[in-house]
């Protein structure tokens, strides 16, 4: 079925081509009514949302990180130690 309505999209590009060749995004009706939205600022909350930077990647990530200065801090203490 087919329903007479136009509406808004932004579409955006995949980055990684083997995975997805584009995200279709819907702008809401009211935010265009507003007005104080750029397409600017439209294109760069598509690609937010389509980047690689994921709120669980950044996650692991910091983990990652504070476990490396946990080990090096480690480390360097042993090394202390066996020299001293």
């Amino acid at each position: 079925m087919v329903k007479g309505i136009t509406r808004q999209v932004v579409v955006v590009k995949g980055s990684d081509p083997a995975m997805f060749e584009q995200a279709i995004f819907l702008v809401r009706d009211d935010v265009l009514a507003q007005g104080g939205v750029t397409e600017e600022a439209l294109l760069e909350e598509a690609r937010k949302a389509c980047g690689p930077r994921s709120p669980l990647l950044r996650a692991i990530w910091g983990r990652f990180l504070w476990a490396a200065c946990g080990a090096g801090a480690i480390g360097c203490l042993w090394l202390a130690t066996v020299l001293f």
